[in-house]
Protein backbone atom coordinates (compact mmCIF):
# COMPACT_ATOMS: atom_id res chain seq x y z
CA UNK A 1 0.00 0.00 0.00
CA UNK A 2 3.29 2.48 0.99
CA UNK A 3 4.23 1.63 -2.28
CA UNK A 4 1.25 2.71 -4.43
CA UNK A 5 0.71 5.53 -2.57
CA UNK A 6 4.35 7.02 -3.01
CA UNK A 7 4.06 5.87 -6.45
CA UNK A 8 0.72 7.85 -6.92
CA UNK A 9 2.28 11.23 -5.27
CA UNK A 10 5.60 10.95 -7.36
CA UNK A 11 2.74 11.38 -10.80
CA UNK A 12 0.83 14.10 -9.19
CA UNK A 13 4.93 16.30 -8.34
CA UNK A 14 5.85 15.23 -11.90
CA UNK A 15 2.48 16.56 -13.59
CA UNK A 16 2.59 19.57 -11.45
CA UNK A 17 6.34 20.81 -12.59
CA UNK A 18 5.30 19.82 -16.26
CA UNK A 19 1.88 21.95 -15.67
CA UNK A 20 4.50 25.17 -14.13
CA UNK A 21 7.17 24.92 -16.89
CA UNK A 22 4.23 24.81 -19.53
CA UNK A 23 2.53 28.12 -17.78
CA UNK A 24 5.63 29.54 -18.02
CA UNK A 25 6.05 29.15 -21.58
CA UNK A 26 2.78 30.83 -22.24
CA UNK A 27 3.65 33.91 -19.98
CA UNK A 28 6.63 34.77 -22.44
CA UNK A 29 4.20 35.09 -25.29
CA UNK A 30 1.93 37.37 -26.78
CA UNK A 31 -1.61 36.77 -25.07
CA UNK A 32 -4.71 37.54 -26.66
CA UNK A 33 -6.90 39.33 -24.57
CA UNK A 34 -10.17 41.36 -24.87
CA UNK A 35 -11.77 45.13 -23.58
CA UNK A 36 -9.28 47.53 -21.97
CA UNK A 37 -6.29 44.43 -21.01
CA UNK A 38 -3.02 45.90 -22.90
CA UNK A 39 -1.17 42.53 -23.90
CA UNK A 40 2.32 42.22 -22.33
CA UNK A 41 5.26 41.68 -24.92
CA UNK A 42 8.84 40.24 -23.52
CA UNK A 43 11.70 43.03 -25.06
CA UNK A 44 14.64 41.71 -25.90
CA UNK A 45 17.52 44.69 -24.69
CA UNK A 46 20.03 45.77 -26.97
CA UNK A 47 22.87 48.13 -25.36
CA UNK A 48 24.48 50.69 -27.37
CA UNK A 49 27.82 52.52 -26.34
CA UNK A 50 28.07 55.37 -28.58
CA UNK A 51 29.27 58.98 -27.48
CA UNK A 52 27.14 61.90 -25.81
CA UNK A 53 25.03 63.23 -28.45
CA UNK A 54 23.73 66.00 -26.75
CA UNK A 55 21.71 67.10 -29.96
CA UNK A 56 19.21 64.24 -29.77
CA UNK A 57 19.37 62.84 -32.49
CA UNK A 58 20.74 58.97 -32.00
CA UNK A 59 17.43 59.24 -29.53
CA UNK A 60 15.26 59.87 -32.67
CA UNK A 61 17.00 56.77 -33.83
CA UNK A 62 15.86 54.46 -31.28
CA UNK A 63 12.32 55.96 -31.01
CA UNK A 64 11.79 54.83 -34.56
CA UNK A 65 13.30 51.85 -34.37
CA UNK A 66 11.84 50.68 -31.55
CA UNK A 67 8.54 51.23 -33.26
CA UNK A 68 9.28 49.54 -36.03
CA UNK A 69 10.94 46.30 -33.78
CA UNK A 70 8.66 46.32 -30.73
CA UNK A 71 10.56 43.25 -30.18
CA UNK A 72 13.52 45.48 -28.71
CA UNK A 73 14.66 48.08 -26.40
CA UNK A 74 17.42 49.75 -26.77
CA UNK A 75 19.72 50.89 -23.92
CA UNK A 76 21.93 53.91 -24.92
CA UNK A 77 24.85 53.55 -22.94
CA UNK A 78 25.86 57.30 -22.82
CA UNK A 79 29.74 57.73 -23.57
CA UNK A 80 31.63 60.41 -22.91
CA UNK A 81 32.74 62.98 -26.11
CA UNK A 82 36.66 62.59 -25.18
CA UNK A 83 37.83 60.11 -28.23
CA UNK A 84 41.02 58.64 -26.33
CA UNK A 85 38.64 58.16 -22.88
CA UNK A 86 36.05 56.70 -24.72
CA UNK A 87 38.46 54.64 -26.85
CA UNK A 88 40.15 53.16 -23.65
CA UNK A 89 36.34 52.68 -21.82
CA UNK A 90 35.74 50.88 -24.92
CA UNK A 91 38.94 48.44 -25.26
CA UNK A 92 38.64 47.60 -21.51
CA UNK A 93 34.91 46.33 -21.89
CA UNK A 94 35.80 44.33 -25.44
CA UNK A 95 39.27 43.33 -24.05
CA UNK A 96 37.64 41.19 -21.01
CA UNK A 97 35.21 39.28 -23.29
CA UNK A 98 31.85 41.20 -21.91
CA UNK A 99 28.84 41.08 -23.88
CA UNK A 100 28.00 44.56 -21.83
CA UNK A 101 27.38 46.68 -25.64
CA UNK A 102 25.93 45.10 -28.12
CA UNK A 103 26.94 47.53 -30.83
CA UNK A 104 29.42 50.62 -30.50
CA UNK A 105 30.27 53.47 -32.43
CA UNK A 106 33.89 53.51 -33.24
CA UNK A 107 36.30 56.37 -34.69
CA UNK A 108 36.96 55.50 -38.12
CA UNK A 109 40.90 54.58 -36.98
CA UNK A 110 40.19 51.81 -33.90
CA UNK A 111 38.41 49.40 -36.26
CA UNK A 112 41.15 47.54 -37.40
CA UNK A 113 42.91 47.35 -33.87
CA UNK A 114 39.49 45.87 -32.78
CA UNK A 115 39.04 43.54 -35.41
CA UNK A 116 42.58 42.52 -35.50
CA UNK A 117 42.24 41.89 -31.28
CA UNK A 118 39.18 39.57 -32.43
CA UNK A 119 36.31 42.13 -30.84
CA UNK A 120 34.23 42.89 -33.83
CA UNK A 121 31.80 40.42 -35.78
CA UNK A 122 31.96 40.78 -39.48
CA UNK A 123 29.37 42.42 -41.07
CA UNK A 124 29.61 40.82 -44.56
CA UNK A 125 26.77 38.23 -44.50
CA UNK A 126 24.46 41.33 -42.66
CA UNK A 127 25.49 43.38 -46.23
CA UNK A 128 24.35 40.39 -48.40
CA UNK A 129 21.90 40.04 -46.31
CA UNK A 130 20.43 43.19 -46.83
CA UNK A 131 21.72 43.17 -50.63
CA UNK A 132 24.01 45.98 -50.09
CA UNK A 133 26.89 46.91 -51.75
CA UNK A 134 29.94 48.13 -50.31
CA UNK A 135 30.02 50.68 -53.26
CA UNK A 136 26.35 51.79 -51.62
CA UNK A 137 28.13 53.62 -48.23
CA UNK A 138 30.84 56.34 -48.41
CA UNK A 139 34.33 54.71 -49.70
CA UNK A 140 36.46 55.83 -47.23
CA UNK A 141 34.38 54.96 -43.96
CA UNK A 142 33.95 51.24 -45.18
CA UNK A 143 37.33 51.09 -46.37
CA UNK A 144 38.10 52.03 -43.08
CA UNK A 145 36.61 49.39 -41.41
CA UNK A 146 38.30 46.48 -43.62
CA UNK A 147 40.56 43.88 -42.64
CA UNK A 148 42.45 41.17 -43.72
CA UNK A 149 39.55 41.04 -46.54
CA UNK A 150 36.47 41.61 -44.37
CA UNK A 151 34.34 44.12 -43.47
CA UNK A 152 33.71 44.78 -39.78
CA UNK A 153 32.20 47.94 -40.23
CA UNK A 154 29.24 50.52 -41.47
CA UNK A 155 29.46 53.86 -41.18
CA UNK A 156 27.57 55.97 -39.02
CA UNK A 157 28.32 59.19 -40.30
CA UNK A 158 31.30 60.43 -42.63
CA UNK A 159 34.11 63.40 -42.25
CA UNK A 160 36.50 64.64 -44.26
CA UNK A 161 39.27 66.69 -46.07
CA UNK A 162 38.38 68.69 -48.12
CA UNK A 163 39.74 72.11 -50.42
CA UNK A 164 37.98 75.64 -49.41
CA UNK A 165 38.91 78.47 -51.64
CA UNK A 166 38.16 82.41 -51.85
CA UNK A 167 35.49 82.91 -54.29
CA UNK A 168 36.15 86.49 -54.94
CA UNK A 169 39.78 85.61 -55.79
CA UNK A 170 40.21 82.82 -57.65
CA UNK A 171 39.35 83.51 -61.65
CA UNK A 172 36.55 81.41 -63.23
CA UNK A 173 38.50 79.23 -64.84
CA UNK A 174 40.69 78.33 -62.06
CA UNK A 175 37.40 77.85 -59.86
CA UNK A 176 36.29 75.76 -62.25
CA UNK A 177 39.05 73.46 -62.53
CA UNK A 178 38.77 73.16 -58.69
CA UNK A 179 35.74 72.49 -58.62
CA UNK A 180 35.58 69.62 -61.00
CA UNK A 181 38.73 68.14 -59.58
CA UNK A 182 40.72 67.92 -62.24
CA UNK A 183 43.80 70.32 -61.09
CA UNK A 184 47.31 68.78 -59.21
CA UNK A 185 48.63 69.68 -56.01
CA UNK A 186 51.33 71.29 -58.52
CA UNK A 187 48.06 73.14 -59.67
CA UNK A 188 47.25 74.18 -56.45
CA UNK A 189 50.80 75.23 -55.89
CA UNK A 190 51.30 77.68 -58.89
CA UNK A 191 47.51 79.25 -58.14
CA UNK A 192 48.33 79.44 -54.35
CA UNK A 193 51.76 81.72 -55.53
CA UNK A 194 49.37 83.77 -58.02
CA UNK A 195 46.97 84.63 -55.73
CA UNK A 196 48.77 84.97 -52.58
CA UNK A 197 48.35 88.42 -51.54
CA UNK A 198 46.01 90.11 -53.62
CA UNK A 199 42.38 91.29 -51.76
CA UNK A 200 45.05 92.12 -48.56
CA UNK A 201 45.53 88.29 -48.18
CA UNK A 202 48.89 87.18 -46.78
CA UNK A 203 48.58 83.47 -47.14
CA UNK A 204 48.24 81.55 -50.82
CA UNK A 205 47.34 78.21 -48.84
CA UNK A 206 47.08 76.75 -45.15
CA UNK A 207 46.49 73.22 -43.93
CA UNK A 208 47.26 70.85 -41.12
CA UNK A 209 51.13 70.33 -40.61
CA UNK A 210 52.20 70.01 -37.15
CA UNK A 211 53.86 66.71 -36.06
CA UNK A 212 50.23 65.26 -34.63
CA UNK A 213 47.30 62.94 -36.65
CA UNK A 214 46.48 66.53 -38.83
CA UNK A 215 49.74 65.11 -40.62
CA UNK A 216 48.79 62.27 -40.78
CA UNK A 217 45.46 63.17 -42.92
CA UNK A 218 47.43 65.38 -45.27
CA UNK A 219 50.56 63.40 -46.19
CA UNK A 220 47.61 60.78 -46.86
CA UNK A 221 46.26 62.98 -49.09
CA UNK A 222 49.43 64.19 -50.75
CA UNK A 223 50.67 60.63 -51.20
CA UNK A 224 47.27 59.13 -53.23
CA UNK A 225 46.65 57.32 -49.90
CA UNK A 226 50.13 56.01 -49.37
CA UNK A 227 50.96 54.78 -53.04
CA UNK A 228 53.60 57.53 -53.87
CA UNK A 229 55.17 58.59 -50.22
CA UNK A 230 58.11 59.62 -51.89
CA UNK A 231 56.05 61.79 -54.25
CA UNK A 232 53.83 62.86 -51.44
CA UNK A 233 56.72 64.42 -49.14
CA UNK A 234 58.58 65.79 -51.96
CA UNK A 235 55.33 68.06 -52.74
CA UNK A 236 54.92 68.61 -48.89
CA UNK A 237 58.39 70.26 -49.17
CA UNK A 238 57.28 71.95 -52.01
CA UNK A 239 54.89 74.06 -49.93
CA UNK A 240 56.39 74.61 -46.91
CA UNK A 241 59.55 76.35 -49.03
CA UNK A 242 57.13 78.56 -51.45
CA UNK A 243 56.38 82.25 -50.24
CA UNK A 244 52.74 80.67 -50.59
CA UNK A 245 52.32 79.27 -47.04
CA UNK A 246 52.73 80.59 -43.62
CA UNK A 247 56.87 80.45 -42.35
CA UNK A 248 55.30 78.49 -39.34
CA UNK A 249 53.38 76.07 -41.16
CA UNK A 250 54.88 73.26 -39.72
CA UNK A 251 53.29 73.90 -35.63
CA UNK A 252 49.94 74.41 -38.07
CA UNK A 253 46.86 72.31 -36.78
CA UNK A 254 42.74 72.88 -37.58
CA UNK A 255 42.89 75.90 -35.21
CA UNK A 256 45.18 78.27 -37.17
CA UNK A 257 44.00 77.17 -40.31
CA UNK A 258 40.31 77.90 -39.76
CA UNK A 259 41.87 81.04 -38.17
CA UNK A 260 43.83 82.20 -41.62
CA UNK A 261 40.93 81.26 -43.53
CA UNK A 262 37.64 82.69 -41.80
CA UNK A 263 39.81 86.12 -41.18
CA UNK A 264 40.26 86.57 -45.00
CA UNK A 265 44.21 85.71 -44.41
CA UNK A 266 44.13 82.83 -46.98
CA UNK A 267 43.21 82.29 -50.32
CA UNK A 268 43.34 78.28 -49.91
CA UNK A 269 42.74 76.13 -47.13
CA UNK A 270 42.58 72.43 -46.70
CA UNK A 271 40.23 71.61 -43.68
CA UNK A 272 36.81 69.43 -42.43
CA UNK A 273 32.92 70.72 -43.21
CA UNK A 274 33.32 71.88 -39.10
CA UNK A 275 34.66 75.46 -40.59
CA UNK A 276 32.35 75.87 -43.35
CA UNK A 277 29.72 77.18 -40.87
CA UNK A 278 32.74 79.30 -38.88
CA UNK A 279 33.41 80.92 -42.16
CA UNK A 280 29.65 81.58 -43.17
CA UNK A 281 28.62 82.65 -39.72
CA UNK A 282 27.05 85.96 -38.86
CA UNK A 283 30.04 87.36 -37.03
CA UNK A 284 32.69 86.19 -39.76
CA UNK A 285 34.27 88.70 -41.58
CA UNK A 286 34.18 86.23 -44.89
CA UNK A 287 31.17 86.21 -46.35
CA UNK A 288 29.12 83.15 -47.65
CA UNK A 289 29.30 84.30 -51.55
CA UNK A 290 33.74 84.46 -51.22
CA UNK A 291 33.51 80.94 -50.07
CA UNK A 292 34.26 78.22 -52.48
CA UNK A 293 34.58 74.68 -51.87
CA UNK A 294 36.51 71.70 -54.33
CA UNK A 295 37.57 68.53 -54.07
CA UNK A 296 41.82 67.39 -53.06
CA UNK A 297 43.40 66.14 -55.77
CA UNK A 298 44.43 62.32 -54.84
CA UNK A 299 40.58 62.08 -52.25
CA UNK A 300 40.13 63.50 -49.12
CA UNK A 301 41.22 61.72 -45.93
CA UNK A 302 37.29 60.09 -44.18
CA UNK A 303 37.04 60.93 -40.46
CA UNK A 304 34.05 60.37 -38.42
CA UNK A 305 32.04 57.43 -37.15
CA UNK A 306 31.57 53.65 -37.69
CA UNK A 307 29.28 51.37 -35.96
CA UNK A 308 30.63 47.59 -35.30
CA UNK A 309 29.15 44.70 -33.64
CA UNK A 310 30.71 43.42 -30.37
CA UNK A 311 31.44 39.66 -31.38
CA UNK A 312 30.44 38.52 -27.71
CA UNK A 313 27.37 39.81 -27.88
CA UNK A 314 24.57 37.78 -26.24
CA UNK A 315 22.23 39.07 -28.74
CA UNK A 316 24.22 39.19 -32.28
CA UNK A 317 21.04 38.99 -34.12
CA UNK A 318 19.61 42.43 -32.70
CA UNK A 319 22.44 44.13 -32.84
CA UNK A 320 22.67 43.66 -36.22
CA UNK A 321 18.95 44.70 -36.65
CA UNK A 322 19.78 48.00 -34.64
CA UNK A 323 23.09 48.23 -36.83
CA UNK A 324 21.14 47.57 -40.69
CA UNK A 325 18.61 50.08 -39.20
CA UNK A 326 21.40 52.86 -38.30
CA UNK A 327 23.29 52.30 -41.40
CA UNK A 328 20.28 51.93 -43.35
CA UNK A 329 17.91 54.64 -45.17
CA UNK A 330 16.06 54.95 -42.43
CA UNK A 331 17.97 55.46 -39.85
CA UNK A 332 20.58 57.64 -41.05
CA UNK A 333 17.73 59.92 -42.64
CA UNK A 334 16.53 60.89 -39.09
CA UNK A 335 20.29 60.96 -37.91
CA UNK A 336 21.39 63.19 -40.48
CA UNK A 337 18.22 65.60 -40.88
CA UNK A 338 18.82 66.08 -36.78
CA UNK A 339 22.56 66.34 -36.22
CA UNK A 340 23.25 68.20 -39.39
CA UNK A 341 26.09 65.16 -40.34
CA UNK A 342 26.72 63.58 -43.07
CA UNK A 343 24.66 60.59 -44.77
CA UNK A 344 26.75 57.39 -45.12
CA UNK A 345 24.36 56.05 -47.35
CA UNK A 346 25.06 57.68 -50.90
CA UNK A 347 21.86 57.42 -52.05
CA UNK A 348 20.87 59.98 -49.27
CA UNK A 349 23.34 62.84 -50.83
CA UNK A 350 20.37 64.20 -52.61
CA UNK A 351 17.84 64.44 -49.93
CA UNK A 352 15.83 66.93 -49.48
CA UNK A 353 15.57 67.15 -45.77
CA UNK A 354 19.01 66.10 -45.25
CA UNK A 355 20.57 68.84 -47.77
CA UNK A 356 17.72 71.25 -45.70
CA UNK A 357 19.84 70.48 -42.62
CA UNK A 358 23.56 70.33 -43.80
CA UNK A 359 23.62 73.03 -46.69
CA UNK A 360 26.81 71.77 -47.69
CA UNK A 361 25.28 68.91 -49.33
CA UNK A 362 24.36 71.40 -51.99
CA UNK A 363 27.39 72.15 -53.48
CA UNK A 364 28.74 70.42 -56.05
CA UNK A 365 32.25 70.95 -55.41
CA UNK A 366 31.35 69.42 -51.79
CA UNK A 367 29.48 66.92 -52.95
CA UNK A 368 31.90 65.66 -55.75
CA UNK A 369 34.63 65.28 -52.77
CA UNK A 370 32.14 62.95 -50.44
CA UNK A 371 32.32 60.41 -53.55
CA UNK A 372 36.31 60.47 -53.27
CA UNK A 373 37.12 59.82 -49.62
CA UNK A 374 40.33 57.66 -48.76
CA UNK A 375 41.20 56.16 -45.41
CA UNK A 376 44.25 56.34 -42.99
CA UNK A 377 46.31 52.66 -42.74
CA UNK A 378 44.15 50.19 -41.13
CA UNK A 379 46.11 48.64 -38.71
CA UNK A 380 46.23 46.49 -35.75
CA UNK A 381 48.43 49.00 -33.93
CA UNK A 382 47.36 52.24 -35.47
CA UNK A 383 48.70 54.76 -32.75
CA UNK A 384 52.19 53.39 -33.21
CA UNK A 385 52.24 53.24 -36.40
CA UNK A 386 50.66 56.85 -37.18
CA UNK A 387 53.27 57.66 -34.25
CA UNK A 388 56.01 56.35 -36.76
CA UNK A 389 54.90 58.02 -39.71
CA UNK A 390 54.49 62.15 -37.79
CA UNK A 391 58.00 61.42 -36.83
CA UNK A 392 59.51 61.01 -39.96
CA UNK A 393 57.81 63.22 -41.99
CA UNK A 394 58.05 66.14 -39.68
CA UNK A 395 61.95 65.52 -39.50
CA UNK A 396 62.04 65.39 -43.41
CA UNK A 397 60.12 68.36 -43.73
CA UNK A 398 62.05 70.42 -40.94
CA UNK A 399 65.13 69.46 -42.55
CA UNK A 400 66.13 67.19 -39.72
CA UNK A 401 65.94 63.86 -42.09
CA UNK A 402 66.81 63.09 -45.57
CA UNK A 403 63.98 62.24 -47.68
CA UNK A 404 65.56 58.55 -48.50
CA UNK A 405 65.40 57.93 -44.76
CA UNK A 406 62.07 59.35 -43.97
CA UNK A 407 60.46 57.32 -46.84
CA UNK A 408 61.83 54.58 -45.77
CA UNK A 409 61.05 54.76 -42.27
CA UNK A 410 57.48 55.56 -43.65
CA UNK A 411 56.82 52.74 -45.45
CA UNK A 412 58.91 50.45 -42.64
CA UNK A 413 55.83 51.63 -40.54
CA UNK A 414 53.16 50.75 -43.23
CA UNK A 415 54.00 47.35 -43.61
Amino acid sequence: MKKIISVLMLAILVLGVVGCGAKKEEEIKEVPVTNDETTEITKTKITIGFQADPVGGIQKVIDAFETEYPQYEVEFANMTNDSAQMHDQLLNSLSSGSGEYDVIAMDVVWAGEFAAAGYLEPVDTLLMDQGWKTSDFNAGSMASGKYQGKNYALPFFPDLGFLYYRKDIVSPEDAAKLEAGTYTWEDLLAMSEKYVGQNETTYGFVYQSKQYEGLICNLNEFSKNWTDVKGGLETMNAFVNSNATPEDILVYTEGETHAAFTNKEAVFARNWPYMYGMAVADDSPIVIDEVGLAPLPNGGTVGGWLIGLNKNTDNLQGAKDFATFLAGDSGQRIYSSSNASLPGMNSLLTDAGIIEANTLLSNEGFKLALTNTIARPVVANYQEVSDQIQVAAHAYLSGSKTLEDAVTEIESALQ
